[in-house]
């Protein structure tokens, strides 16, 4: 039998930054190679919180009927009752959104709310306009990228570049060049932003705010590193919302990720239609994170989870790498690594690197080292020849001190060698 994909079956079909990304994160786990795993998403194994969710795991076991209605039942499509309370007042409590019930929604993974989020608010519509996902500063999360159903969801914007000193620098956002048309569907950002760690300026989030209230669109924050949980971002800000806001959580980079646990808090008419998405496409979600995290948000201890066990962790991860970095590449080399603000990797420019940073990951592949190169994390720009997106890479910096160690050391042989011609 000859198999012939659809339009929409090529599209998810193809292979993609994300499908390599998990494919070199699935070879690393299986054991049958050894490599320096320092490419996918995946949170580090905590010991503290790992020892929580053996204890919660522990908590529902030994009530038979929590564990009971877990298993057995179907939750609602939006998500499981007790855990959207839970989170409601938990939110309100602190932060004070004024949000009710009808503001949340569950999906199996902030992944999956993504895709139903870009392909519901923007794409092709019946007057036979075709409206687009504006990215104000990209590089941005390669999920993003081939997510949407339509041709070209994505329209993204070149950053500007801050050099903060000899090695380090930062991106912001262009304001002057930022222009929000009438094809906008909606602006979308990652706060801590994923590849590169970095965290928008309360300034630049009031801005992006405005454009988005004044034009009728909504801002989408994608919160899956930052605030106020997980609360992997070293610098302190105050989660908002507002009726024209989507905020994404997920309890993955918590920890959790098996539990495939994504949160979408918006207006009443998105979380209506999400739920609705959620029940055609999957029924209802998994319920045994939502289980095992409800008590967390009754007594408060995610933040303290958040704040003095899992941020300490990444934060120190995150030093003790740049450092690294710093001690094995040439300091005469023309390398900067992004401001390490938030999440769970360093960004990594080669400038005027020889070779492209997909060549570059080749050669580390062979030295068993996975990163992940940076040209899939510029999509939705024209801009062909802007070379600096094949000149990054991306680096997890999770993994055990030994492994990133060992991981960094052969990356600095290999841009080395590189800058040299061998």
């Amino acid at each position: 039998m000859n198999l012939e994909l659809s339009r929409f079956g090529k599209k998810l079909c193809a292979r993609t930054g994300i499908l390599e990304l998990m494919d070199d994160l699935g070879v690393a786990m299986s054991g049958e190679q050894e490599f320096l795993m320092l490419g996918g998403g995946n949170p580090a194994g905590i010991p503290d919180v790992q020892a929580l969710w053996r204890e919660r795991v522990g908590d529902i076991l030994e009530h038979g009927t929590n564990l009971d209605e877990v298993l057995v039942n179907y939750d609602q499509p939006k998500g499981r009752p007790e855990f959207i309370r839970a989170l409601v007042d938990f939110l309100n409590r602190h932060y004070g959104w004024g949000i009710t019930v009808k503001n949340v929604a569950i999906t199996n993974g902030s992944q999956n709310a993504f895709f139903y989020l870009f392909n519901m608010l923007a794409g092709e519509f019946e007057d036979g306009s075709f409206r687009r996902v504006l990215l104000p500063l990209y590089p941005e999360y390669i999920g993003y990228a081939d997510q949407g159903i339509d041709r070209a969801l994505f329209k993204a914007q070149k950053p500007n570049i801050e050099f903060i000193d000899d090695h380090t620098f930062k991106y912001h956002i262009d304001f002057d060049e930022l222009s929000v048309g009438k094809d906008i569907a909606a602006i979308c950002v990652s706060r801590p932003t994923n590849p590169s760690s970095n965290v928008l300026t309360n300034e630049e989030m009031e801005h992006l705010s405005a454009l988005a209230r004044e034009n009728g669109i909504p801002l989408i924050i994608d919160n899956a590193y930052g605030a106020p949980f997980p609360g992997i971002i070293f610098k302190e800000i105050d989660p908002f919302f507002d009726e024209h806001l989507i905020v994404s959580l997920s309890l993955s980079k918590l920890g959790l990720p098996g539990t495939r646990t994504g949160i979408v808090v918006a207006n009443e008419q998105i979380i209506d239609a999400l739920s609705s998405v959620n029940a055609v496409v999957s029924l209802a979600n998994g319920n045994l994170g939502q289980e095992i995290v409800t008590p967390l948000l009754v007594d408060d201890s995610i933040l303290r989870l958040s704040h003095d066990v899992i941020r300490p962790f990444y934060e120190g991860k995150a030093r003790q790498g740049v450092a690294w970095l710093n001690e094995f590449l040439d300091d005469a080399l023309p390398y900067y690594i992004h401001a390490s603000e938030g999440a769970m990797f360093l960004w990594l420019w080669c400038k005027d690197l020889p070779i492209t940073a997909r060549e570059l990951y080749e050669r580390l592949k062979v030295r068993g080292v996975i990163v992940v190169p940076g040209h899939y994390f510029f999509f939705g720009n024209d801009d062909a020849d802007w070379k600096h997106q094949d000149e990054c890479i991306r680096i997890n910096h999770s993994q055990p001190d030994n492994v990133v160690k060992d991981g960094l050391r052969i990356i600095a042989e290999e841009v080395a060698r590189a800058y040299a011609g061998v």
